[in-house]
């Protein structure tokens, strides 16, 4: 069986560079909100996050959305949505049946009420710490309720978290989505609570989609930390430490993988 990896992306948002890798220079730089769509041969055509949606674009112009939109400019445009980029590759969003969410932040799951067959596949420690929030202590978490489906709760399968083997060093936890070894789920919180990489098998080899475990695919390779300022967003920062340690060092490992972070251009990809 074979898998195919396509990196997408929905919209982006705007930083300062050396806010997002420390030495960098202090200019505005524009990062893609990605998503990643992952052709599986029995689950057909499966996300991973959705990047942001028109709802952000909508709760930024109210109280409290717009403190995101002050601290983390948008740019989002008409063919933006991850369904209108589906729609285009042939995969109305209906046929969409799974969405593996990374975390629960703005950027990744924006769109998640435009696939409204999808079954949610996420962390429960990613929605715990957060299902309660509201109104301006859910913006300081970069968490809006409202982006939610409704039913969300109900449709989403808490992934099922088992003591990892030597290969997988040095992480100690996964999940392995369908139960096929192709789409493997490992924990990387820090960045965001419950947050998760995902291991994908294919037949080129191995590539990681990383999420918001580094904000670049080198980053992800060496230790490039972020500014200090960053880390005061980050739900446990030490734990965001480990995290990234464990990353570089699995890549390490496994120096033939392929790397994806959300905020950066894909390795092997222009």
């Amino acid at each position: 069986m074979s898998v195919r990896v396509i990196p997408l992306r929905a919209g982006s948002c705007l930083n300062l560079a050396a806010i997002t890798e420390r030495g960098s220079p202090w200019r505005v730089q524009a990062y893609p909100a990605g998503f990643t769509l992952i052709l599986h041969p029995t689950r057909g055509p499966v996300l991973f996050d959705t990047g942001y949606g028109a709802g952000v674009v909508a709760a930024m112009r109210r109280w409290p959305g717009v403190i995101y939109g002050l601290i983390t400019p948008v740019q989002f445009g008409a063919h933006d949505p991850a369904r209108e980029q589906l729609r285009v590759l042939g995969f109305p969003p209906e046929e969409v049946r799974h969405v593996i969410v990374s975390h629960l932040h703005a950027d990744h799951v924006g769109g998640l009420r435009d696939f409204p067959q999808a079954t949610f596949h996420l962390d429960r420690r990613a929605w715990e710490p957060l299902r309660a929030l509201r109104g301006v202590r859910a913006v300081r978490r970069a968490f809006m309720p409202e982006l939610l489906p409704n039913d969300f709760e109900d449709r989403c399968t808490w992934l099922d978290f088992a003591d990892a083997g030597a290969d997988l060093h040095p992480f100690t936890q996964v999940a392995d989505v369908f139960g096929d070894g192709l789409l493997r789920a490992v924990p990387v919180p820090g960045h965001a609570p419950g947050m998760t990489a995902l291991l994908v098998q294919e037949d080129a080899g191995l590539t990681v989609l990383a999420a918001d475990a580094a904000w670049s695919a080198r980053a992800a390779r060496h230790d490039r930390p972020v500014h200090p300022l960053a880390r005061v967003a980050f739900a446990d920062p030490a734990q965001e430490r480990r995290s990234g340690a464990d990353l570089r060092a699995f890549l390490h490992a496994n120096p033939a993988a392929r790397v994806h972070v959300s905020h950066d251009t894909p390795e092997g990809w222009p």
